[in-house]
């Protein structure tokens, strides 16, 4: 979640950082006014270091290179430019979105404020609905995805925080801008293709992995009701408990203890798993 205050950007070229004049009321706003390009989103803790910076800036440089960009992204460039745009946005926690277009001779930082998601989404949990929203890659990440994911989100109802991509087979691949847990049969399942590999994902796939069989496998919509909970992951959410899909309850409609412990074991690991630019 994100205050009200403006939404800024910067672009990066060689050695200069240039301020862009503009008014947009969220990252998503702003990119849909943005060349089209690769992306990745991420918020900061202690106002600089962001958990898994590594992972996204390589995801990054992946999902370039994916899409037929005609260059190789320079990581240890780009990570001057974060450096020196965090700085300059001065901000307490930042919320920001990296955008390179295909070319790669610039990158164009879109930052605002953070603050974490209402508390509520946690203690009661958070509804999701299915979407046939889809991917043209999965694997990479770019903002050809924005505008249709966006459209789609605007007309939620109010009590719905997050739309789940399930394919023709049935499989809830992912969220929207989220990745997608459920347990089922004792076991923590993920889909493991079909989907953008996220990297909250990922530390949570590891952490789980010590205390609950983990099979990176999609569970099906008509599995939902079996699943005794569910939880969905991203940067800016960590590890959040999905308590109701398309109106109907997860388990008995409250979040439950494997949530709650990775999500306890997400926040204990930050320091160790956030780095610097």
């Amino acid at each position: 979640m994100t205050t009200h205050l403006p939404v800024r950007l910067w672009t990066w070229t060689a050695e200069r950082l240039t301020v862009n004049a503009g008014h947009w009321v969220s990252l998503d706003a702003q990119s849909l006014a943005l060349p089209e390009g690769v992306y990745t989103t991420l918020r900061t803790y202690g106002g600089r270091r962001i958990v898994g910076l590594g992972d996204h800036l390589r995801r990054l440089a992946e999902s370039a290179r994916l899409t037929g960009a005609g260059c190789a992204l320079d990581l240890a460039w780009l990570r001057v430019g974060l450096r020196k745009v965090l700085a300059a946005a001065g901000l307490p926690e930042t919320r920001l979105r990296i955008t390179v277009p295909p070319a790669c001779d610039r990158v164009l930082f879109g930052l605002e404020a953070f603050t974490p998601y209402p508390e509520h989404l946690y203690t009661v949990g958070a509804a999701c609905v299915s979407s046939g929203l889809a991917r043209d890659n999965p694997r990479a990440k770019t903002t050809h995805f924005i505008p249709s994911a966006s459209q789609a989100r605007a007309g939620l109802d109010p009590g719905v925080h997050e739309l789940l991509l399930v394919d023709s087979g049935g499989r809830v691949l992912e969220g929207s801008s989220s990745n997608f847990f459920a347990v089922l049969d004792g076991e923590l399942r993920t889909a493991g293709t079909g989907i953008l590999l996220g990297v909250t994902r990922g530390i949570v796939v590891r952490l789980a992995a010590a205390l609950v069989p983990v099979r990176e496998e999609a569970v099906l919509v008509a599995d939902l009701p079996r699943c005794r909970e569910a939880f969905i992951t991203s940067a800016s959410r960590e590890v959040m408990p999905v308590v109701a899909v398309n109106g109907h309850p997860i388990g008995d409609g409250r979040p439950g203890p494997l949530t709650g412990e990775l999500a306890r074991r997400y926040r204990e690991h930050l320091l160790e798993l956030a780095e610097e630019p």
